[in-house]
């Protein structure tokens, strides 16, 4: 492996560069989506409890201070398993979770989108990872068939959040899973914060947005930055990744964060050598050349 992907010294999150979150708060924007630290289907406990702890702890180590989590991964599992691990919390570190969805015990994901299921669920967030306020919480969207929320409205779900917010139950807002459309309705109600919508590098439908985002400070916060339950599996993008000396999703969390400066990257793992690989991304520098090429992998 080049030292471009990692070299003696242990990699950090801060190689990626950081954020301002709403304007204030710094983030590395090489961070940890927590999912798949639950079980099978993202249900239940995990396979190996003492490395999921592992884990969340090594991620700090390496200079995460951004993790992304909701109550419904488990459900509570994964809230759960961060209290255990990390409370009481590092005084940077940035918990995101998302509300909006609820499991069911076959492991389906239905919509919880009415003003009683959204302030349970902010409550249960509060509650399952032990803080007085949550750092920033995203409304997730979905359409009838779990797709993304491209039309319609959900001004009256994020009053909720707004109203929670002026509680001081949480701090910043977020959407997830919408269109430019939802984004600015939101907007109208209460500062947004982040994005995070499905978006990697085969599959850039939400180009446009993200310039957006960028230009109004926003983040942009992929999920399946890899591919998601079916990682990425492209023989050029193998290519080019063997050319720099480094591995295949390596190489796609680089251009993610070459992308635009106002992503922020939350690659998932349940294996502390994965999540250290991850994170030995964010010393990736990619040329012109490289993001020319990489720009022609896009479905």
């Amino acid at each position: 492996m080049s030292s471009a992907a990692g070299s003696r010294t242990s990699p950090n999150a801060a190689d990626a560069g950081q954020f301002l979150l709403g304007g204030e708060t710094s983030v590395n924007r090489m961070g940890y989506g927590a999912m798949r630290l639950s079980g099978p289907t993202i249900m239940g406990p995990p396979r190996d409890h003492h490395e999921a702890i592992g884990v969340l702890r090594r991620a700090v180590e390496l200079g995460v201070n951004h993790i992304d989590t909701s109550d419904y991964y488990g459900p509570h599992t994964v809230n759960a398993l961060i209290r255990e691990a990390l409370h009481p919390y590092p005084d940077n570190l940035i918990l995101v979770t998302k509300v909006g969805a609820r499991r069911t015990p076959d492991g389906a994901w239905h919509s919880a989108l009415s003003a009683a299921e959204l302030t349970s669920a902010v409550h249960d967030n509060l509650r399952h990872l032990a803080v007085e306020r949550i750092d920033a919480v995203n409304l997730r969207m979905a359409d009838s068939r779990g797709g993304p929320f491209i039309d319609g409205s959900l001004a009256a779900e994020f009053q909720v959040l707004a109203g929670l917010r002026e509680q001081g139950l949480i701090h910043h807002l977020g959407v997830s899973n919408v269109g430019p459309a939802q984004l600015a309705e939101a907007q109208q109600i209460a500062p947004v914060v982040c994005v995070q919508n499905m978006y990697n590098i085969a599959s850039r439908k939400d180009d446009p947005l993200i310039d957006g985002c960028a230009a109004q400070g926003i983040a942009f916060t992929p999920f399946f930055p890899v591919g998601g339950f079916s990682p990425l599996q492209n023989e050029r993008l193998n290519t080019i990744a063997s050319a720099r000396g480094v591995g295949s999703m390596q190489l796609a969390i680089a251009w993610l964060l070459a992308r635009s400066p106002a992503i922020l990257a939350i690659p998932g793992t349940s294996s502390v050598a994965h999540l250290q690989e991850n994170i030995a991304a964010a010393k990736i520098r990619l040329t012109g050349a490289d993001l020319a090429r990489l720009d022609t992998l896009t479905n």
